[in-house]
């Protein structure tokens, strides 16, 4: 069934968070399954607020149940990868449907969240954590 899936058209959405990059797809009229790296979400993210975060996107525009979605997702720790997903998934829905922009818009769900860790800088202990001064 797999194969019959992914020779169909499909609606894609890239999303990023941290270090995590999710490939979204969602095919159309497959009922409500996601798969994350080949595995069911229900066993990959274990938690169901990460499991609300990533459906969140189709809740807000109705469209539960109405995609199977795969996700190739790296990087990064469990919590940034469901808020990548979270970010694909809108994307992907913009494609879909160009109607559902001011809806998730105004959610936030459209919007790149660009805080990622600041490097460390030469002559310091971390990135802002200058050693200890004494004066004497």
């Amino acid at each position: 069934m797999v194969q019959d899936i992914r020779k169909q058209e499909y609606y894609y959405g890239t999303g990023k968070r941290k270090t995590s990059i999710a490939k979204v797809r969602l095919y159309q009229g497959q009922g409500n399954v996601i798969t994350v790296n080949d595995k069911p979400m229900e066993e990959y993210f274990n938690w169901s607020f990460w499991q609300k975060t990533i459906k969140y996107p189709f809740e807000l525009t109705e469209n539960l149940g109405k995609f199977h979605t795969v996700v190739k997702v790296i990087g990064g720790g469990v919590s940034s990868q469901s808020e990548a997903i979270r970010y694909g998934i809108a994307k992907a829905l913009l494609l879909y449907n160009d109607g559902n922009r001011s809806l998730l818009r105004k959610n936030g769900l459209l919007t790149r969240d660009a805080r990622i860790k600041e490097r460390k800088k030469y002559g310091l202990k971390r990135a802002r954590r200058a050693p200890q001064y004494t004066k004497r």
